[in-house]
Formats: structure tokens, C-alpha cells, sequence
């Protein structure tokens, strides 16, 4: 019989990457945080990020301009209040993280005095002017590193890591009256047993979706635990059909989720067919700096025309010592592949990369429901509407981890009775004994979704995905209730639920826009609203 094991704290924080770190560093000030990583803490989408993080540093250009950036990427569909406060609050944001001491790289200076030199702003595609600080090629890892650092050093943050969180506890699940969240059960991977955590706010730092199609550049965690999870205890989704595909992941066999930084073409890469011929300036007037749904849809239509597996992005114009100064861990990596970029183009296909969409929040990050807070990719704010510009996914970690904290801050001192919470029943379930079911659905969820589901979609491919995913909903619910959990049983379980909800959105939507490209409603309407989509519960 295994232990009952209760872990109790103030804020129980999902999500060990930027947002997540963020929140409990600004909490743990005042309050005791329990911070849950499904992995080993840096092993999330934050630690991968290259280019930066969006930010008003030089003098010729302006908040108004970040806005108007920010707006236009999102194709009408941008809430603007809540860009205007991100832009607004970038500044102190970025301000916070070099006081933590995040190295972002400065200019050479001429006088020797490289302490006071100003930053080494690059520009990326959608923006006007250049405004991403940066840390060469290797910005998320730079700030995942200072950032862990801190909590693991801080005496009011417990870090639980190889952590599932499998669903909330709410009053409404337990019969009680009030609509509040109370905790989490959560599955300890090394000890293999289901654990509880009380606590008195809930934040879902979890990331997005991507891991839902065959192709992505996110690593593996990215399984949309967050999103399904709040779903599931009642809280509204919207825009979850705005799937960014980042239009250059190097197409290697062993080397399957290497993002190639948007960066790159931001100092001069073009993109090629194998032939060596620029296609991007024939599909809109900014060629390789256009919004990144336009430069994966223009690849992806150059592949299917070609009928070839990839096409190339060449930076070996470049000399040598720029390409190996602003760009080490991508050179290292691909001379790692067999690939010398100083001399030769780069293989590259899409792949999924940030889901636009997710739980619905306020500026505060609160959710629907009573305690419940949603920051960084995993919420819906309203920032990125039908496309998210680049560098603006990391700028939202901060901004509304921030504001999220405070909000929280303001409510320690309240009375908030929580109850009890139940322990794990695992009476009437069994270990499995045919885990090739769990692979097999894994397969067939993410080839269709990549299939049917993808840069480009048709009414009829929808409506082929949504049956399926229907079906594997059965066979996942049955299997889920007749045997022990896992890491792999919870991921699918949420992944074919988030699935259902990408599917949902893009059926709903009957025009292209931004991210989702629907052949048969090839127009835009007047009047865009986001789609969001209510739970039963």
C-alpha cells in the first residue's frame, strides 16, 4: 500500500520556464511556493527560445511603434488594451531580468567601457525596427539558467521536479459550494505514485500544444497539460486554431526539433529553392522578414509545388566571424550535422512551434475560475490574436507573471478556508498490460492533426480530424479509467483533449486569417471576434 503523501503551500506554480520562475520569484518574497516541473526544471520551451525578447531600448523607436508591430502580426484580431500594457511594461520587465542578471549582449564599445555600453538590438520579422535584446543565439537558456538559479537558492521555494500534474481539485469537483480552486493531484515519475498538493492560488505556467502534431520544434513536454486541465474544471478556451508554425526548423534526421532563429534572417539569411533561387520576395513586398505565417505558408506551397522534402536558408553571404559571433550554438550545432553555414545553405521545413490561443485570463492572469491564474503561452490574453509576432512570446512570461503576482499579492492576507482534499483512489485500477495502445493512439493523433490540421486546412479535413479524434477520446477515456497512470497515459489523455479543442476553434472560424488558412474560406470577414469555446461543465 503506498503512502498518502500532502503537499501544502500558499501558491502551487505548474511550469518551470520563464513565467513560472518569474511568478515564484516575485511571490516568494511573502509566501510559500511549491514550483512543479514535469522534467528536470530547465527542460521546457523557454531554455530552447534563440532570438529574444521584444523591448523599446532604442531611442529612434517607441512603445506606439511596438504596439502598431504587435497589432498589425495579429491580423485584426489583437486585443488592443492588452498589447498596449504589455509594450508598456516591457521596459521594467526586461529592466527586472538584468537585475537578476540576465547577460544580454551589448555593442562593442570603442572606449573600453563595456559596462555602460548599450544593448545589441537585432530585429526579426513583423517588426519595424530593432528591438530584440538578446543573448547571441541562446536567450532562453541564458535567462532559464539565471533564473533557476534563483529559485533553487530561495528558501521559500520548494521545487518538485519529474512532477505530473494530472487534473485540478476544485470545490465544484468535490460537491462543495463556491467555484474555487483548492490544488492538484499530482504523479511523482520516480516514485510512480499519485501525490496531492493544497494550496491557496493556482498558477498554470505549462507552455503550449505543440507536441499534437508529427512536426515541432518545441521539446517534449509541450503537451497542452494546462490547457486541458483547466478545461477540464471548467474554464473557457479561445483562439486555440492559431497554431504558429515557425517557418525554419532544420531539416536533419537527427536533429528533429532544432529551431533555426528567426534571427538569422533578420541579419541577412534568404530563403532558396534547391535550385538556389530567393522565392519569398513573389509572396509579399517584406520577403523573408514577413509575418511568420506568410513565410510558412509561402514554404510550404514551395515544397508541395517542388514536390521536395525542404528548402534552404542561406546566411553564408555573411563573413565568417559575424556568422560564428551572433550565431555559435546554430554554427556549432549544425557543423555538429555536417552542415558548415558560413559556406553552404541550411536545410529547413516548418514546424509547430506556439500555440496563439489557450485558457482565457484577464491583465491579471486570472482565469474563470476562483484562484486560478494562467500566464505565458498557456493562456489566452488576447496579446498575439491570429499570429504572434516574434519575441513578444517571452516578453508575455514576464509581463504577466508580474502582474499575476501582484495580483495574488494583494489576496495573501485574505481568509480562504480550503478543504480537505481526498487522496488518489486507485482501487479499481490495474497496471497496463498492453501499453502499444497508448503508442499506437500517440502516432495516429499526431499524423492526423498534422495531416489535417496544419499550415493549411480544408472543411473536409476537419471534419475528417474531428471523427478521429472522437474516437480516440473512447479509447483513451476507457483506458485512463482501467488502469494506473502514466507519463505517456497523461500526456496523450490531454493532448487528444486539446486536439478536440484546436479542431473545434478552426471549424468554428469560417475565413483565413493570421495562422489558420482554410482553403475553403479563402476571405477575411469584416468584423473578426475571437473564438472561444465554453466547457459543459
Amino acid at each position: 500500500m503506498k503512502q498518502f503523501v500532502e503537499h501544502q503551500s500558499d501558491i502551487l506554480v505548474i511550469g518551470s520556464g520563464a513565467a513560472g520562475l518569474t511568478l515564484a520569484l516575485h511571490l516568494a518574497e511573502k509566501a510559500k511556493v511549491i514550483l512543479l516541473s514535469k522534467g528536470p526544471l530547465f527542460e521546457g520551451s523557454t531554455y530552447y527560445a534563440q532570438g529574444g525578447i521584444a523591448s523599446v531600448f532604442d531611442e529612434t523607436d517607441t512603445v506606439e511603434s511596438h504596439v502598431d508591430d504587435t497589432l498589425i502580426a495579429g491580423a485584426g484580431l489583437c486585443h488592443k488594451p492588452v498589447v498596449s500594457y504589455t509594450a508598456e511594461n516591457a521596459r521594467s520587465a526586461m529592466q527586472w531580468l538584468i537585475d537578476c542578471g540576465v547577460a544580454f549582449d551589448k555593442e562593442e564599445s570603442t572606449s573600453g567601457d563595456n559596462q555602460n555600453a548599450p544593448y545589441h538590438l537585432t530585429r526579426e520579422g513583423g517588426h519595424s525596427h530593432r528591438r530584440i535584446l538578446h543573448a547571441a543565439d541562446a536567450t532562453g537558456r541564458e535567462v532559464q539558467n539565471t533564473l533557476q538559479a534563483r529559485a533553487l537558492s530561495h528558501p521559500n521555494i520548494t521545487v518538485l521536479q519529474r512532477y505530473n500534474a494530472i487534473d485540478l481539485v476544485t470545490t465544484r469537483k468535490l460537491g462543495l459550494s463556491g467555484n474555487r480552486v483548492l490544488g492538484a493531484y499530482v504523479w511523482n515519475r520516480e516514485l510512480e505514485q499519485v501525490e496531492t498538493v493544497k494550496a491557496r492560488f493556482v498558477t498554470l505556467a505549462t507552455g503550449g500544444c505543440s507536441k499534437v502534431y508529427q512536426y515541432t520544434s518545441n521539446p517534449d513536454i509541450a503537451s497542452g497539460d494546462g490547457i486541458a486541465m483547466a478545461w477540464r474544471a471548467g474554464c473557457r478556451v479561445a483562439n486555440m486554431e492559431f497554431n504558429q508554425f515557425h517557418p525554419t526548423c532544420l531539416y536533419h534526421a537527427d536533429a528533429r526539433n532544432f529551431l533555426l532563429t528567426e534571427a538569422l534572417r533578420g541579419e541577412g539569411a534568404i530563403l532558396v529553392r534547391p535550385d538556389g533561387s530567393r522565392f519569398m520576395p513573389e509572396f509579399d513586398e517584406r520577403a523573408e522578414l514577413a509575418p511568420r505565417d506568410i513565410v510558412a505558408r509561402a514554404i510550404d506551397f514551395e515544397m508541395k509545388r517542388l514536390g521536395v522534402d525542404c528548402v534552404y536558408l542561406d546566411i553564408s553571404h555573411k563573413s565568417e566571424a559575424f556568422i560564428t559571433k551572433h550565431f555559435p550554438t546554430i554554427h556549432q550545432r549544425c557543423v555538429e550535422l555536417g552542415i558548415d553555414i558560413t559556406k553552404e545553405p541550411i536545410p529547413v521545413v516548418p514546424a509547430a512551434h506556439y500555440t496563439c490561443g489557450g485558457v482565457m485570463t484577464d491583465l491579471t492572469g486570472q482565469t474563470d475560475l476562483n484562484g486560478l491564474y494562467a500566464i505565458g503561452e498557456v493562456a489566452y490574453t488576447g496579446l498575439h490574436g491570429a499570429n504572434r509576432l516574434a519575441s513578444n512570446s517571452l516578453l508575455e512570461c514576464l509581463v504577466f507573471a508580474r502582474a499575476a503576482a501582484h495580483d495574488i499579492e494583494g489576496s495573501l492576507n485574505k481568509t480562504i478556508d480550503i478543504a480537505e482534499i481526498p487522496a488518489w483512489d486507485e482501487s479499481q485500477v490495474s497496471n497496463s498490460d498492453e501499453e502499444v495502445i497508448i503508442a499506437h493512439n500517440w502516432h495516429e493523433l499526431r499524423l492526423f492533426m498534422w495531416d489535417y490540421v496544419g499550415i493549411v486546412r480544408s472543411d473536409k479535413r476537419l471534419e475528417r480530424a474531428l471523427r478521429r479524434c472522437n474516437m480516440l477520446q473512447q479509447e483513451i477515456h476507457e483506458y485512463y479509467s482501467h488502469f494506473r497512470v502514466s507519463n505517456n497515459l497523461l500526456e496523450l489523455r490531454n493532448l487528444v483533449q486539446v486536439a478536440e479543442l484546436i479542431i473545434r476553434c478552426a471549424m468554428e472560424r469560417k475565413e483565413s486569417r493570421g495562422l489558420h488558412y482554410n482553403i475553403d474560406h479563402p476571405l477575411q470577414v469584416d468584423s473578426p471576434t475571437p473564438t472561444i469555446l465554453q466547457p459543459n461543465t
